[in-house]
């Protein structure tokens, strides 16, 4: 079965393949060694083809009998093989007349027997060495010739030498492999282990998070990969960095999660409280009617008409904002967004004459696609906003512009500011501004977190600056092609 941890199938790569490549170095050395000294042999047959002669005249074989065969008198005599090599075998061949000697071990010449003669006569005279198996003597390298008289003489040497030197060279292949191979696995298993060990601490680092209890609750920061295990030229150091980034986007989301639990907690106990005080009105003037009887009907209807009416407006901005936070669809159409302001602009002067309103607006209709009604809510909840934190007489400016590919519409006015530890705040729902303007009426404090997500469903944004003297409101959307 083959491993699965990425330690041991590394090591038994790494194993395999230094086996795989001492095979083959092994044998391409085994190859090339014989062929070595199988030419050295060759050579060797050759010059002992080119030292030998014929000689015209010599003993025959006999025969069983001690008669030369066939009646001849005549034939040929091999020379004499004696300061060759042990086993090196002469042979010469007539017409009908073969005669061969080998050398044994003591020195002595022995004489070939006909089979032995049979095979050696087979033999082409062309001079090119082969290999020939020779009965009762084992592996030679025999080569022939025909000499100038027309006999044949073959020449032979053994190759039991450069069998037991290619022998021995593979056994010394094959422990030098096995040393190897154990020696590689020895080395894998280290060399390995340390490289794999920036990986394992990234492991433990992903070990550790997963332990940490991320289901609830704020995360803040968790465990980091090292930095040293983060260099993006390596590997790991990938894995690594892309681990730390993996982990500071769940920090992110996870904390994400937890402040908007925490904002649908207030924004659930903020509702429940701006709900309760009309309807305490309501049921406090109808409980006041039922148990004196002297109450004036129009006075009270008209109470529980206002706080009717505050409810059905806080409501209707609750609705809206959990339609927007669902990610739904503005109606979208043209708007001609420069009429737009100068109409909420010129509604706002109306309403309160006791401020300055101006407006700087481009003399051409800025068009824009997106919702009209929801837009004219936006900008009017910011002029509100401005006529109720603001003292009398505070100059109130509308200014848009088109920058690049947006339209900016800025709300300034010059009035006492905004205070610094609120502005951070300042869009989140049910935030007021009560202990730093002074207010005419009050609110729900739903105003400018529904303008942000106003602009926000139009793929804008909405920020303020504001010190004492100079505060800005800032939409920002695209503007149409």
């Amino acid at each position: 079965m083959f491993p699965t941890s990425l330690t041991s199938r590394l090591i038994v790569t790494t194993v395999a393949l230094v086996a795989v490549i001492s095979l083959l170095v092994a044998a391409v050395a085994t190859i090339v060694m014989r062929a070595y000294l199988i030419n050295q042999l060759d050579s060797q047959v050759t010059g002992a083809l080119n030292r030998g002669g014929m000689v015209v005249q010599g003993q025959v074989r006999l025969d069983t009998n001690g008669q030369p065969p066939g009646g001849q008198t005549n034939g040929p005599t091999p020379p004499d093989p004696r300061g060759t090599r042990v086993g090196s075998i002469t042979a010469v061949f007539d017409t009908n007349v073969g005669l061969g000697t080998t050398i044994t071990a003591s020195g002595d010449l022995k004489e070939l027997t006909d089979t032995q003669l049979d095979a050696l006569d087979d033999l082409t005279p062309n001079r090119k060495p082969v290999t020939l198996t020779v009965s009762g003597l084992g592996s030679y390298r025999v080569a022939a010739e025909e000499t100038p008289s027309g006999r044949v003489l073959v020449q032979g040497i053994p190759t039991k030498d450069v069998d037991d030197t290619i022998r021995t060279l593979i056994w010394w292949e094959a422990g030098l492999g096995m040393l190897g191979v154990l020696l590689a696995a020895i080395a894998g298993r280290i060399l390995v282990g340390r490289q794999l060990e920036p990986l394992r601490k990234v492991a433990t680092t992903a070990n550790e998070v997963s332990a940490m209890p991320l289901s609830t609750g704020a995360v803040g920061t968790t465990v980091r990969v090292p930095a040293e295990l983060t260099d993006p030229t390596t590997e790991v150091g990938q894995v690594g960095e892309a681990l730390n980034k993996l982990l500071e986007h769940m920090e992110h989301a996870l904390d994400a999660r937890h402040e908007s639990e925490q904002q649908a907690r207030t924004f659930l106990a903020d509702a429940s409280h701006e709900l309760r005080t009309p309807l305490s009105t309501i049921k406090g003037y109808a409980e006041l009617s039922r148990r004196t009887g002297r109450a004036d009907p129009d006075e009270i209807l008209a109470k529980v008409e206002s706080e009717a009416g505050r409810m059905s407006s806080l409501v209707e901005d609750m609705l809206l904002l959990a339609r927007l936070d669902a990610g739904r669809e503005l109606e979208r159409h043209d708007v001609d967004l420069t009429r737009l302001v100068v109409e909420a602009v010129n509604d706002a002067r109306v309403v309160d004459p006791k401020r300055k309103w101006t407006f700087d607006v481009p003399d051409e209709p800025i068009i824009v696609s997106g919702d009209e009604q929801r837009l004219h809510q936006a900008v009017t909840n910011l002029l509100t906003n401005a006529s109720r934190h603001t003292p009398p007489k505070t100059v109130v400016t509308v200014r848009m512009r088109v920058e690049a590919a947006e339209v900016v519409i800025e709300i300034h006015d010059n009035g006492p500011g905004i205070a610094p530890d609120l502005l951070p705040t300042l869009f989140d729902r049910f935030t007021r501004g009560d202990s730093s303007r002074t207010r005419a009426s009050g609110g729900a404090g739903l105003g400018m977190s529904l303008v942000e997500a106003i602009m926000h469903g139009h793929g804008g944004t909405a920020s303020v600056t504001s010190e004492p003297g100079n505060t800005t409101f800032a939409l920002r959307m695209p503007i149409s092609a």
